[in-house]
């Protein structure tokens, strides 16, 4: 008796509609994550005790805070508190020095 032979649904990426015209290298993602290479140049004049504004966008943007630590690391950072009483470590380009 002879085996019969195996047949196999067709692949559902050949059901797909063909997408835009521009090659794949060309379009433009949305989720893509942009990279600040001037992160790790940094900025100086920080030191423990400094009061400082948050510039840079994200958590506690806008708010005065002041410097805690100094930590050690490939981009140059602090550890700041707010008013509130929060802490964050936060890029040095990302701060501003306030003026007494």
């Amino acid at each position: 008796m002879r085996k019969r032979k195996t047949t196999y649904p067709v692949a559902r990426t050949s059901r797909r509609p063909a997408g835009p015209a521009g090659a794949p290298d060309q379009q433009i993602r949305t989720t893509l994550a942009t990279i600040d290479l001037s992160a790790g140049q940094g900025k100086d004049g920080f030191t423990t005790g400094s009061r400082v504004r948050i510039v840079g966008a994200g958590l506690y943007s806008g708010e005065e805070a002041v410097v805690e630590s100094i930590p050690g690391g490939v981009i140059p950072s602090v550890l700041v508190r707010t008013e509130a009483g929060r802490t964050r470590r936060v890029r040095t380009i990302d701060l501003e020095l306030l003026r007494a």
